[in-house]
């Protein structure tokens, strides 16, 4: 078993932290999946197996989403186009709003019959609270940990 004895070999590398934040993702994604599909009859999923392997594909589609959003930003930015904030503002929703669409059809085409969301609503409400509560992890960690880096500066 790892035990450490000092602060100093908890150190964490970026590589470490990038895997915990996918891992801790897909487990947040993984948990309100299942909680969608057990209280809501507007998402159907056949079994764990399945719904583990949805949230894995849902996680790497936002993060595809996001890299793709944030780099188009980058782009518009550096263009100083005129009107460019309103513009950068509607080709982000335009991405993040329509990549909602192909993630759908994505899911569609790789699970079939054994995934089904009864709409296009019910997968963008399960989406996006997906979203809050990973949010809201990151925010409860960085409290966490600031709370620990104060203590331990007394």
């Amino acid at each position: 078993m790892l035990e450490a004895s000092k602060p100093e070999s908890l150190l964490v590398s970026f590589r470490q932290r990038l895997i915990l934040r996918f891992l801790i993702a897909i487990l947040i994604d993984l948990i309100i999946l299942n909680l969608f599909v057990e209280f809501w009859d507007k998402i159907i999923i056949d079994s764990f197996y399945i719904s583990l392997l949805t949230a894995l594909l849902l996680q790497i589609m936002l993060r595809f989403t996001m890299y793709i959003e944030h780099k188009v930003a980058e782009y518009m930015t550096s263009k100083n186009l005129k009107g460019g904030k309103f513009l950068r503002g509607f080709v982000a929703w335009a991405i993040l709003f329509g990549s909602k669409f192909v993630m759908l059809w994505v899911v569609d085409l790789k699970f079939g019959d054994r995934v089904e969301f009864i709409g296009v609503i019910p997968f963008i409400l399960m989406l996006f609270s997906m979203l809050i509560m990973e949010a809201l992890f990151t925010k409860l960690i960085k409290i966490a940990w600031l709370s620990e880096k104060t203590k331990d500066a007394v």
